[in-house]
């Protein structure tokens, strides 16, 4: 039985670490392509591998549910397709048997989950944007795109920076500014030829140089009173640390490790205030954590059932399966503006279906 144990498990853990590697590049692809970017504008290399230690707990998250799954559908449909399960109750082995030692690494897979979510994963990932947000201010070029508008916040409004195109270290043409009110109404445009931005890392100031503008006014709100004028140069100076602590004294949820979220659940309870997008988020985070059960027991019976051995059919059956699993519980994360529907305990569909579905499927196979 240990020899039999051993096959199974040795060929479930190759088959797993294969998937998790693949799954876990697939899915950091966009952040790569994000960080190089950067990259290319001068932050140094050791900030892209820290940013990726952080990100990477949280990607951890998914593809190890994924990885489960695809080991679990991929071996068990060999296994069947080469009529090895067969032999194996022929010989007075029992499915469970077969799959025990299995269990016990999606259990120990499940826990390490439960704690990326709950505990390392959200942190880690508020720091990754923070960390990437002040590298890119303090080399100011990395922050412009031409086509993509760059906003700061400077306390009474809000400015909007877009440019057609950007060369060299600090050199930014076709500037355009615009100057909002809190209402969205746009009150001041700026259109600049050139201009030139630098960075004060000491201070944390972003100051951006504008030549041979041409202001406008529309503070008065009526267009046919605008009014307009011309200069040759203009400066502005933004504190881009103030609004990067401002955003550290308020954590998103997202962020906060489970204490944190517990507690602020409690202090919206006192303060008699809807707690639901809160509710959602933690209960989303123990959803997803337990979703390797959820994918052993629907993944197993779903794979001895079709009884194929190609590699293509158990990768579309597990890309099908963890797409329904986890479009349905991103589905439920978006009805959290309406708390009469329960949202947080909606996210329990999922499991709740695969794992039910999953067991009866084992039931029935180990009875034949």
């Amino acid at each position: 039985m240990r020899i039999l144990n051993w096959y199974v498990t040795k060929s479930f853990l190759i088959t797993f670490f294969m998937a998790i590697l693949v799954l876990t590049f697939a899915m950091t692809g966009a952040n790569l392509v994000k960080v190089l970017d950067f990259i290319s504008q001068g932050i140094p290399f050791y900030v892209f591998a820290k940013y990726m230690l952080y990100i990477l707990p949280r990607v951890l998250t998914f593809t190890v549910p994924w990885a489960v799954m695809v080991a679990i559908v991929l071996v068990f449909g060999r296994l069947s397709a080469d009529s090895e399960i067969t032999a194996m109750r022929a010989c007075g082995v029992s499915i469970m048997q077969i799959v025990s030692p299995i269990l016990l690494i999606t259990f120990m897979l499940t826990a390490l989950c439960v704690y990326l979510q709950v505990e390392i994963g959200p942190p880690l990932l508020g720091k990754s944007r923070e960390m990437l947000s002040l590298e890119a201010a303090n080399r100011p070029l990395a922050l412009f795109e031409p086509g993509s508008p760059f906003s700061i916040d400077d306390g009474s409004s809000r400015v909007v920076i877009c440019i057609d195109n950007k060369s060299g270290e600090n050199k930014l043409y076709g500037v355009v500014f615009y100057k909002t009110a809190p209402d969205g109404r746009v009150i001041q445009e700026i259109n600049a030829e050139y201009g030139n931005v630098s960075a004060n890392e000491e201070e944390q100031i972003l100051s951006i140089d504008l030549y041979n503008c041409v202001f406008g006014d529309f503070t008065s709100g009526d267009k046919s009173s605008v009014k307009r004028a011309y200069t040759e140069y203009l400066n502005f100076k933004f504190n881009y640390g103030k609004q990067a602590n401002a955003k550290n004294i308020s954590i998103r949820a997202k962020y906060m490790p489970l204490r944190e979220l517990l507690a602020e659940i409690s202090r919206f309870k006192m303060a008699k205030q809807d707690t639901t997008k809160l509710e959602v988020e933690l209960n989303k985070r123990i959803a997803f954590a337990l979703s390797p059960i959820a994918f052993l027991l629907l993944g197993m019976p779903l794979a001895i059932r079709t009884n194929r051995r190609e590699t293509s059919i158990g990768l579309f059956i597990s890309v099908i399966l963890a797409g329904t699993f986890f479009f349905s519980i991103i589905a439920f994360e978006t009805m959290e503006d309406f708390p009469h529907l329960y949202p947080q305990y909606l996210l329990w569909i999922p499991n709740i279906i695969f794992q039910l579905l999953g067991a009866i499927m084992t039931y029935k196979i180990s009875q034949r």
